[in-house]
């Protein structure tokens, strides 16, 4: 046949029972219906146990509940509770009367099968009672990251400048972060989380740090608009830490860093005592040093610290040329420059070494024509000598009661570390009783283990969620990445000449001790070959051979 029951020619016809189960609905094929033949779509039904919604063919029309429960269970009968005929357990109560009593039983009541199904059975769906298979991995949801946040290209202009001043007491903080805006600040708040789990914040600095972005942005005429350092400013002199509520900005790329760093400034204030175009020449040198540059020839960026010292070097000479009439450095000759260098001595080579590096670098940019001091003879800074330190003023700093003190004088006085060192130091790099320095390990001495232990049980118990990696830390490094400043470790070293000085008096009695190995110095300090002659040249020296005892 060629047509269906349907389109039978003077029908349509009813269909036959299906031969195997009888139904006279949803005829399929060859005296089958779609429930029995192998190739039809029957879709889902109710399990034919617990009449739970979408069993399929598949388990034979039982979810998978029952499908472990009537192969668990084998007793076919009517339910004690129910009445009606179903797989029973061995109570002789069937899994849709056991379902309902653990859906109405409270917590630590008695199960009570008749009285939950006394008024009824809530039916449900197939399949959602699963559980989930405890020997196998879990696979944590995927967290989908927020929408980036985006600065307003517009905002509201200012008409009149207020200076906020939020030091003195008797402002309410509160009331001012009540003025956020809610939806900013809950794209914000994420991102706090993510820099106090990263940092190990305690929860009083994260309500500080909640608290003070909140009075950010407060203080927005247009929320979403940046917000700049300058106007953090104001949180100065209260509770708020205002480098952490900058980084949480800076993160989410709404900051706008207004401020002018340490050596702008100081160029900004020397400048303005020179004339123009010469004033803009220099800072154009120093714009060059600070950044590098990517035009032939290139540049690496020099640290501010090289750019601050050689601008107190060539100041002398430029006030020199700005009293002279000079405005700008194209009119400078080589006549010029050695007019103005001193005879002889440091002062002549340090001056010299800071007027090269000025027209190197302009001549380089084609700003000015020549370089005049190129060929200017200005000699080497000589090397000052070595000297021993006191001794008593050395064991005076290692038994400071201040631990963190007594380890950093322990470190350089018998192991010659610098000050970027010293900073620089990691958790890691201290391990097995060995100090690991770039390519060098050098073996702990016993004095340094003893305050080092000390001062890592101090730091454990004064930060002791501290995510910073370095050795030394701080109140302020203490929740950050970074290292300490050069002032703390200034400021612990309380011997004269700091510790350079100390440095050099470890290297100084290592030559003395080895006489004069200079091979041994090098291994020891990190040193090179020039640099180590400079201390066993003071072998002879009659004051320290009348020192040695």
């Amino acid at each position: 046949m060629t047509v269906c029951f349907t389109c039978w020619p003077g029908g349509p016809v009813a269909p036959p029972p299906c031969l195997r189960c009888g139904s006279r609905f949803e005829y399929f094929v060859a005296g089958l219906c779609h429930r029995c033949h192998r190739d039809g779509h029957p879709g889902v039904d109710s399990c034919r146990n617990c009449l739970a919604w979408g069993a399929t063919r598949t388990h034979k029309w039982l979810c998978l509940g029952c499908n472990s429960w009537c192969r668990k269970y084998t007793i076919s009968d009517d339910c004690s509770v129910c009445g009606r005929q179903s797989v029973l357990d061995h109570s002789r109560v069937c899994r849709l009367c056991r379902k309902q009593g653990a859906l109405w039983r409270q917590p630590r009541e008695k199960l009570d099968l008749v009285a939950a199904n006394r008024h009824g059975q809530q039916l449900f769906l197939a399949d959602m009672f699963v559980r989930r298979d405890k020997t196998q991995p879990q696979h944590p949801p995927v967290e989908h990251p927020p929408p980036p946040l985006r600065a307003m290209a517009c905002h509201q202009l200012t008409l009149f400048e207020a200076r906020r001043d939020l030091s003195q007491r008797g402002h309410r903080l509160g009331g001012l972060a009540e003025r956020a805006d809610p939806a900013m600040f809950a794209l914000l708040e994420p991102i706090i989380g993510q820099h106090a789990a990263a940092r190990g914040w305690n929860h009083h600095l994260i309500w500080r740090v909640r608290l003070g972005v909140q009075i950010m942005l407060g203080f927005q005429d247009t929320p979403g608009s940046t917000i700049t350092a300058s106007d953090a400013a104001a949180l100065t002199g209260t509770e708020v830490p205002v480098v952490h509520v900058l980084e949480v900005f800076e993160h989410a790329g709404l900051l706008d860093d207004d401020r002018i760093s340490a050596v702008q400034a100081r160029l900004d204030r020397k400048l303005a005592e020179l004339p123009q175009p010469m004033a803009g020449e220099v800072q154009q040198w120093a714009t060059i040093m600070l950044n590098g540059s990517t035009i032939p020839p290139r540049r690496l960026p020099r640290s501010p610290i090289t750019v601050g010292l050689q601008l107190g070097w060539m100041l002398p000479a430029l006030h020199r040329w700005a009293e002279q009439g000079h405005t700008s450095l194209r009119e400078i000759s080589r006549t010029d420059v050695e007019a103005v260098l001193p005879s002889s001595g440091n002062p002549r080579a340090l001056m010299g070494q800071g007027l090269k590096s000025l027209f190197r670098v302009l001549k380089g940019a084609k700003i000015t024509f020549t370089d005049p001091a190129r060929w200017v003879p200005t000699g080497h800074t000589q090397p000052k000598q070595p000297l021993p330190l006191d001794p008593a003023a050395i064991r005076d700093a290692l038994d400071s009661p201040d631990i963190a003190q007594a380890l950093i004088i322990a470190l350089v006085a018998f192991h010659g570390l610098r000050n970027g060192q010293l900073r620089d130091l990691h958790l890691t790099d201290i391990h097995d009783g060995y100090l690991h320095i770039g390519d060098r390990t050098v073996p702990l001495a016993a004095p340094v283990r003893t305050r080092l232990s000390a001062y890592l049980d101090l730091r454990n118990k004064t930060w002791p969620e501290t995510a910073n990696p370095h050795l030394f830390v701080n109140y302020r490094t203490a929740y950050q990445f970074g290292p300490v400043g050069h002032r703390w470790v200034k400021l612990k070293v309380d011997i004269p000449g700091g510790v350079q000085a100390l440095r050099e008096d470890r290297i100084l009695h290592e030559a003395h001790a080895t006489g004069g190995d200079v091979r041994q110095i090098c291994d020891l300090f990190g040193l090179s070959v020039q640099a180590a002659t400079r201390y066993t040249a003071t072998l002879d020296h009659p004051a320290l051979i009348a020192a040695d005892p």
